[in-house]
């Protein structure tokens, strides 16, 4: 799965049933997503080479080599080879048709020499991916049963004073008021409540799944990482929202009614019908009062 967002209300993450997704046609969403929320990954980049430079005196010219794990379409991975200047970065995904969008993005910014991609699922498949100095991983090891063993199996791939950053929760992401003229107030609420119920079944239904406070600074520590620290980065895109901010708003809210429709009672499915609407005056391509404000958690430790 990809590390670039994907458009689900609350978590970011898509169907964990990769295989019957057509991804001729939702890589390009999974690209749009990121690039929106590229402003989080640039602030994320700075503070991780921030922590490169204060423990380990290395800074952005020190890092060699960079793992983007769950890389999806490269987006992340080309923001990556550009604040790590002297390193080579390794897309890391288990779908070839995102990788090769992932070379196509590399290779139009002039970033094909630096940026290479590797097929590969977690937790397996990783062996051959050498150390790395920095390993980033975003809203991808959700998506593999045992979590706490996913973490270890990335530590284990840091050069020594290296830095594993783990992009997993926050806050759920926001797009429009609480009363918005049709249907019941409070619609962001319950499209909350129900992706949480959709992702513990879909945690459920992953092979392997343990049952593990999601405590991801634990999870570091228990890698053998030290001096775990967590910081979240603001994505804050006011109304009135450009026409690609619109797009992918229309885009997160389709998906939801796809992946947990059954869990909404017929006036909220009615409403996100409208919403998800083109033609429909009351639909998020027509609405001034559209916005995205959301938060993103990097956990962070470093190899001794």
């Amino acid at each position: 799965m990809s590390n670039d967002e994907r458009p689900a209300p609350g978590h970011g993450h898509g169907s964990h049933d990769s295989a019957h997704i057509d991804w001729e046609v939702f890589g390009p969403v999974l690209e749009r997503g990121a690039e929106l929320h590229t402003p989080v990954y640039e602030q994320a980049a700075v503070w991780l080479g921030e922590l490169l430079m204060a423990q380990a005196g290395a800074g952005s010219d020190g890092v060699r080599r960079v793992l983007d794990i769950g890389s999806g379409p490269g987006v992340v991975s080309c923001l990556l080879a550009r604040a790590f200047p002297a390193a080579e970065v390794v897309a890391v995904d288990a779908n070839e048709a995102l990788l090769e969008r992932a070379r196509g993005r590399a290779g139009r910014l002039g970033l094909e020499d630096r940026v290479h991609t590797h097929l590969a699922e977690l937790p397996y498949g990783l062996d051959a991916l050498g150390g790395a100095d920095l390993i980033w991983s975003s809203r991808t090891l959700h998506h593999v049963g045992d979590q706490r063993a996913a973490v270890a199996a990335l530590a284990g791939h840091l050069r020594p004073g290296g830095l594993l950053a783990v992009s997993e929760g926050g806050l759920a992401s926001r797009y429009l008021p609480r009363d918005i003229g049709i249907g019941r107030p409070g619609l962001q609420s319950r499209l909350d409540a129900a992706g949480e119920e959709w992702f513990t079944e879909m945690r459920g239904a992953l092979p392997d799944t343990a049952d593990d406070i999601e405590d991801w600074p634990a999870f570091l520590a228990d890698a053998g990482l030290c001096a775990p620290c967590s910081r979240s980065f603001l994505l804050d895109l006011p109304a009135p929202l450009s026409a690609e901010a619109r797009a992918y708003v229309q885009e997160t809210l389709a998906q939801a009614l796809d992946l947990y429709g059954d869990h909404l009672d017929e006036d909220d499915l009615t409403t996100l019908a409208r919403l998800t609407d083109p033609d429909d005056a009351a639909g998020i391509t027509r609405r001034p009062d559209t916005f995205v404000l959301s938060a993103q958690t990097v956990h962070t430790a470093r190899a001794q």
